[in-house]
């Protein structure tokens, strides 16, 4: 059989015995004889069906113990191969058709681009399937894998699937393979995305995001530190159409931004609802804050723009028109408040009220009529609002040195008080007539949210242990050159194996 020396006998029954137990029927058999007794022509037949049918492991394992006991059991071109192999000669040129898994072209990639595996890429369906997780993030890592490749597909355990995912197509990963692979940048990004409470750590540019969301203008800079190059431009776009109020439409279609507009934008004149949502939001809210503010002509400018706004919506049309009806009862102009206030009084409870309460007051003298106002608008509040005497308390000592407005508090106070003692609000005039109208949204600025990064690498670059098992796959695809029957030895062979 080709086997010269004692030492080298050993060797073979080493081999046998480890392939007996893998072995089935007459293969079976064939290697037990073998062991017995002086092998016959069966044995080589017999180790090569157990090697197709083997691990790569123990066959690799079996090709480096036949070339080290001296077996001429290889083709010559498989000796040469397994002894440049076991060399370390990784520089070979292997024909594709005689690489089946890719393993030649893998080893010949490393060794000559300085470590960076780059192997053909008609060979890469090959090396997917069973290439170390660390070698396969070194192509990626070189750009010789991509999404394109899908590599996730090649790999059935749902670890290494989910890896490769969040390595190439972050946004493909689905709840469960994140939480499995412990991604906390996925989980804060998604938690913000559903507006559920963000995830520690605080500070990062989730948590920055969320201040914005809630209109903290402070943090502006520091969000800019954060972001990427686009969605820093994105927010200059947003802060530079603060002083004229004006922004494209891709700006105010993401409602998420407009708490941080609103605390920077500062109207210097009245706000033409029609340009869009946000602006019919800002003058709505204007004209709320001017008549707080006690500024009736600013206000009533406002208010025009409104109620020439007859597309909108009911209900936004509605607080316009009651917005209307409530400068014109400080005017004094009650006839037309009321004929304002039926067009709307049909569909809201308050607007009917402030209709009775206009007719009501038509009937009194005009000498002997109390205040127009709403004293909680007086204070800057919601009619009915519970904190207006926190909220006078504050006003009272902020304006101590001021006569005018300390009186005109004076008179909001007892006629809310007065009210609460006889448990009549009738004669105040109701605005808003649904807060809701009025409020801001509470959603994400979703086009300042960076896209997902993909999971860093979480393996070892240039793992010697990788390199080992690529080599040993290498090894293992020399078992075509197994021979059924040994070489005949020559004066060469026997001087080298005695």
């Amino acid at each position: 059989m080709g086997v010269f020396g004692a030492q080298a006998i050993l060797q073979a029954h080493a081999v046998l015995q480890q392939l007996a137990p893998l072995a089935r029927n007459a293969t079976h058999d064939a290697l037990a004889d073998a062991l017995r007794d002086a092998p016959d022509d069966r044995l080589l037949p017999a180790v090569r069906a157990v090697l197709e049918q083997a691990t790569p492991a123990i066959v690799a394992a079996t090709l480096t113990a036949v070339q080290s006991g001296g077996f001429l059991w290889l083709s010559e071109v498989g000796e040469q191969r397994l002894t440049a192999l076991t060399a370390g000669d990784d520089t070979l040129a292997i024909p594709g058709s005689e690489d089946p898994s890719g393993a030649f072209a893998l080893l010949t990639s490393f060794a000559t681009t300085d470590g960076m595996a780059v192997p053909p890429p008609r060979m890469l369906p090959r090396s997917l399937p069973w290439i170390p997780l660390s070698v396969l993030d070194d192509l990626i890592d070189a750009g010789t894998v991509g999404p394109e490749h899908q590599p996730w597909q090649y790999r059935t355990e749902p670890p290494e699937h989910a890896y490769l995912k969040a390595r190439l197509v972050p946004d493909q990963v689905t709840t469960e393979q994140a939480t499995a692979l412990e991604w906390t940048a996925w989980q804060r990004r998604t938690s913000f995305l559903a507006g559920d409470d963000p995830l520690p750590p605080v500070g990062d540019v989730y948590d920055l995001l969320e201040r914005v969301a809630d209109g903290d203008a402070s943090v502006v800079k520091e969000l800019e530190r954060e972001l990427p190059r686009d969605l820093v431009l994105r927010l200059r776009r947003i802060l530079g159409g603060v002083d004229i109020g004006n922004w494209d439409r891709d700006i105010w279609e993401d409602r998420g931004l407009w708490r941080l507009i609103f605390s920077l934008w500062e109207p210097k004149a009245a706000v033409n609802p029609s340009r869009s949502p946000l602006h019919a939001l800002m003058a709505l809210r204007q004209a709320y804050d001017l008549l707080c503010l006690n500024d009736l002509a600013h206000a009533s400018a406002q208010i025009d723009k409104l109620v020439s706004f007859e597309t909108a919506a009911p209900a936004y049309r509605a607080e316009a028109l009651n917005l209307h009806a409530y400068t014109l009862l400080l005017r004094e102009e009650l006839d037309a408040a009321a004929v304002v206030l039926e067009g709307i009084s049909g569909s809201h409870r308050s607007a009917e009220s402030n209709l009775r309460m206009v007719r009501q007051r038509r009937t009194v003298p005009r000498n002997d009529r109390p205040a127009a106002s709403n004293p909680y608008l007086d204070l800057g509040l919601p009619h009915g609002s519970e904190s207006w005497e926190t909220l006078y308390r504050d006003l009272r000592r902020e304006h101590v040195h001021d006569v005018d407005v300390s009186a005109r508090l004076n008179s909001a106070m007892k006629r809310i008080r007065d009210a609460e003692r006889d448990d009549d609000w009738s004669g105040f005039f109701v605005l808003p007539l649904d807060l809701d109208v009025f409020a801001l949204p509470d959603e994400v600025p979703v086009t300042l949210v960076p896209l997902l990064a993909p999971l860093t690498r979480r393996t070892t670059p240039h793992s010697p242990e990788s390199l080992a098992f690529v080599r040993q796959r290498a090894v293992a695809d020399l078992l075509p050159h197994l021979l059924s029957a040994p070489r005949r030895p020559d004066r060469n062979a026997r001087m080298h194996t005695q």
